[in-house]
């Protein structure tokens, strides 16, 4: 199993999760983060750090948001891996609460 990172992760990218990683799984997009389902160790280290609670286990993902199974999987072989937290994205305030996101992923 692996943990995933959700909806409510893009248009903010909070990066608190990435320091606790002791496996570096985490890779960073232009508005969102992903964790590479290869690299995950399953410790759920990252899901507290989570200010938006994007992070699940693949096995409690809610069934509205198990494409995003997917959408790690395929981002994670194309965007950079992250090992240190950097500030959230300017805007990320505003968008924390919002729900319907997928459209604002930048790929």
């Amino acid at each position: 199993m692996t943990h995933v990172v959700t909806e409510a992760c893009i248009r903010c990218r909070y990066t608190d999760c990435v320091d606790v990683c002791p496996v570096d799984c985490f890779h960073a997009g232009p508005n969102f983060l992903v964790i590479d389902p290869d690299e995950c160790i399953d410790c759920a280290v990252c899901v507290a750090e989570c200010p938006v609670e994007a992070i699940y286990a693949e096995e409690d993902l809610p069934a509205d948001q198990t494409h995003f199974i997917e959408i790690n999987a395929e981002l994670s072989q194309q965007w950079e891996v992250i090992s240190r937290s950097v500030g959230a994205l300017p805007d990320a305030d505003d968008w924390k609460d919002k729900t319907g996101k997928l459209d604002e992923l930048e790929r």
